[in-house]
């Protein structure tokens, strides 16, 4: 683990590579799973507040879902915020395009101008697994078998973890820390990278 002021940061973030390959997983990480996906506590308002925004680009099925269950819910094993599925399958959120890739309908609300928020915070960290402690925030890599494809093409293109989500660390912790986690990848990279 590599320490950048309150955050742990797991050395997996440099060494790993990836790269979502939607053609090939359809996006099956917003379909598989015990649960939806996890949400910060300052979410939960955030997706009371933009439910009848983003209806229009929802499924019938996730819309039933969230007026059934609430825009959030608790994971029944440890009681952690989460996003409600359809009947056990996928995020309420999702919706699935002529091909069968799914895609947040949270982000194409927000890729429309409709919401101003893109989507939970963990959907776009993946596969970063951020875990809030009293005193530090530890930043892991989460490996998932169906995230397979992405692994093979991050290894193709030689994309590390953490450039691939850029975007989604500076939304999160901002420009200053992606600087420096950037300048520690790269004295990592020069020390233990082959």
């Amino acid at each position: 683990m590599i320490q950048i002021d309150d955050k742990l940061i797991s050395e997996e973030i440099f060494s790993e590579e990836f790269v979502c390959n939607l053609t090939k997983c359809k996006g099956a990480c917003c379909v598989e799973g015990d649960v939806g996906a996890p949400l910060d506590k300052n979410e939960l308002e955030i997706l009371d507040g933009i439910f009848d925004k983003i209806k229009p680009y929802l499924t019938q099925e996730g819309i039933k879902a969230l007026e059934e269950q609430g825009t959030w819910t608790t994971d029944p094993h440890d009681g952690m915020y989460v996003t409600p599925m359809v009947e056990n399958r996928e995020c309420a959120y999702v919706t699935f395009d002529d091909k069968g890739i799914t895609k947040c309908g949270i982000e194409k609300a927000y890729e429309d101008g409709a919401v101003d928020w893109q989507k939970p915070i963990s959907c776009h960290l993946y596969p970063i697994r951020a875990t809030e402690y009293s005193a530090f925030t530890a930043l892991n890599y989460h490996e998932w078998n169906v995230c397979s494809d992405a692994c093979t093409l991050g290894k193709e293109l030689q994309v590390p973890v953490y450039k691939f989500l850029k975007t989604p660390l500076i939304r999160k912790y901002g420009e200053e820390f992606y600087t420096v986690l950037s300048e520690v990848a790269d004295e990592w990279k020069r020390e233990y990278g082959s």
